[in-house]
This record gives structure tokens, sequence and C-alpha cells, in this order.
């Protein structure tokens, strides 16, 4: 099959999808971190859509979609944050168009978000625990003429980081593996990266079942 990865610089899905001899390709403005730039197109998702693919496994950045931002959607004085709403709207327009592709079957991917009150319900949330990875995090599916995903390896859910925030003195209780990802990122950008990371378990499945 030709397999479109979408907004991935990792390549964990892609290379899940080369190991099982299909012609994929990840697809992100950034440079890719996986290890294969010749499987990697370092531009927009729109100029590469039409290229024939019989299926297209996007994760749009969750920055302005993921529920855990809304407390950005208004400034302190109770306001509308105006921009934030903008680029809100912007992203859940990126979402539509991605579900709308000329590609037949289609898997959307992010955390507990907008998109199921702006657009619908995702048909399926799994976590990495679910296929053999010992963590929680929810990730929503939003599919078109794929199966549900199938869990393969059902472990302990992993363990959870309590911690008092050092701006607002409030106690908070993370996963475990976020909590220490958080602590190896130096920039906005790298938490953001961190943070989207595809587990293994999760890309090969998405690897063996949907193909």
């Amino acid at each position: 099959m030709k397999i479109l990865v979408a907004c991935e610089e990792s390549q964990a899905v892609t290379k899940q999808l080369r190991a099982k001899g299909h012609e994929a390709f990840s697809c992100d403005l950034l440079p890719c971190s996986g290890g294969h730039p010749e499987w990697h197109f370092q531009k927009s998702v729109w100029d590469v859509i039409d290229m024939g693919w019989d299926m297209m496994i996007a994760h749009p950045p969750c920055t302005y979609l993921a529920v855990s931002g809304a407390r950005w959607l208004y400034n302190k004085d109770g306001s509308k944050n105006e921009e934030r709403w903008k680029n809100q709207a912007e992203a859940l327009d990126f979402v539509r168009k991605l579900m709308d592709a000329p590609i037949d079957k289609i898997a959307i991917e992010n955390p507990i978000s907008v998109i199921s009150t702006h657009i619908r319900k995702p048909d399926q949330i799994v976590h990495p625990y679910m296929f053999g990875d010992k963590a929680s995090k929810s990730t929503c599916l939003w599919l078109k003429n794929l199966p549900l995903l199938t869990p393969t390896d059902i472990v302990e859910k992993g363990e959870y980081k309590e911690w008092v925030c050092s701006k607002t003195g409030r106690k908070k209780r993370q996963a475990t593996w976020y909590y220490e990802a958080l602590l190896k990122a130096k920039t906005p950008e790298e938490r953001r990266t961190l943070r989207s990371k595809t587990f293994e378990g999760i890309a090969k499945a998405m690897a063996d079942q949907w193909t």
C-alpha cells in the first residue's frame, strides 16, 4: 500500500509500516527525527495530498485542539483571547480538510480535544497500555473505512507523579512518562514533540491491523 503519515516528524508509524513492506512516507514542516529522510516530505501536507495514496494516518498538531489548553481561550479579566480562538478555528478547519481528503482510508489521531464537540466524537479511544506500553495517554481515533484497533497486550497502566507547580503553587498529577518528558525538554517546541509521541505498541498495531 502507498501510505501517507501526515504531521509526523518522529517517523514512529512510518517505520512500522515500512517494516511490513509498505510504501509509507512521513510528512511534516519539520525535518524528520526518525533517521530516514528518504521517507520524509518536509513540506505542507497539501503539497502531497494528491499523490495517489491508499491510506493516510494523520496526527494534526494538538496545540490549539487539546481540551487541556482551553484555559488559554480567555484572558485573566474574563475577556476572549481573540488570537487563541482564531488559532483554534484554523486548527479545526485543518482537521476537517484532512477528514475530507480524497483518500479511501483515513485515520485522524489526537488527544481528548475539541474535535469531539465541533466536528464529531471519535470512533475509538485507546491507551498505550492496551498495546504493551506501561503508560496512560488518551488517544482518540477518527476513522474512515478502517476497523477499530484491537488491543494486543494489555499491561499495567503505568505510574503517576505528583508535584507542585512552582508558578501557581498547585499540586499536579501527571503520568510519569509525561512528567519525565517535561524534565528533558528545554524549549516549548521540544515539550510539544515529546507530548505528542506515538508509542511503539500503538504504531505497530496501526501497521498490523490497518494494512
